[in-house]
């Protein structure tokens, strides 16, 4: 059980973090052992993750069926990423075949981060349909393995001149939609075979959610301070490090 509860960790943070979560359980599983369970895991830990996106953002959640253009814009932005993700399916399955591309996302990703250091200032608390519409692009090319979501979409948002606190909010609350769809097209797929126990699952799942609220938390806190920019760092980092060993 004790593997599933560090993959539920792993994606619990590495979802909302901007270190490219796909990345991560990927290499996680094979360290542990489990790669011939990858497509059930993947599920029941993305669900964890989109519950404790649905508990951490609950209030802004209720306050959508009072807010009829965010409801609009949240559509937009899922109705283009997954157009772009659906017409492009096969192009952006290939760039799975290897490592390499991972890479150059990871430092793609680490780049886009690190000029997020130059933004200062509250910027505007008021979204409007083209912060949607580039969002919905930006959100899209997070399919590139090695590009973060959260990353590229908070980045974005920034780079739009909207307050970090809008920026996070409506960066997650967009990604609920794509989350739990990317989830339940995989489900269609699964295979009954899993030879797991049930009680392993729930341990990841429970973990996911668990580590999925304290990394938003975290990220929080991070954005609000203007210190965003240091995960790119990181990203660079692990995108070397993987050119090392591969």
């Amino acid at each position: 059980m004790i593997k599933y509860i560090i993959l539920g960790i792993t994606q619990g943070l590495t979802e909302f973090l901007p270190v490219s979560s796909s990345g991560h359980l990927v290499i996680m599983q094979r360290i542990l052992g489990l790669p011939g369970e990858e497509l059930v895991l993947s599920v029941v830990l993305h669900l964890g993750t989109v519950l404790a996106i649905l508990v951490f953002l609950y209030k802004d959640i209720i306050k959508l069926f009072r807010n009829f253009k965010l409801v609009l814009l949240i559509l937009l932005v899922t109705v283009i990423t997954g157009a772009i993700g659906i017409s492009g399916k096969d192009f952006f399955k290939s760039l799975f075949s290897g490592p390499e591309y991972s890479v150059l996302g990871l430092l793609a990703t680490g780049i886009i981060l690190i000029l997020t250091k130059k933004i200062r200032g509250h910027g505007r608390e008021d979204l409007n349909f083209k912060d949607a519409l580039i969002l919905g692009f930006t959100q899209a090319i997070a399919i590139i393995p090695g590009i973060s979501r959260s990353g590229i979409t908070i980045s974005t948002l920034l780079f739009r001149g909207l307050s970090p606190d809008v920026v996070f909010r409506f960066s997650f609350l967009a990604s609920i939609p794509v989350i739990l769809g990317a989830a339940l097209l995989e489900v269609k797929d699964i295979s009954l075979s899993f030879q797991g126990h049930v009680s392993n699952l729930i341990a990841g799942f429970i973990f996911s959610f668990l580590a999925g609220i304290i990394a938003l938390l975290l990220l929080r806190r991070i954005i609000l301070n203007a210190k965003f920019h240091y995960f790119g760092y990181y990203c660079i980092i692990v995108a070397l490090l993987i050119l090392l060993f591969i």
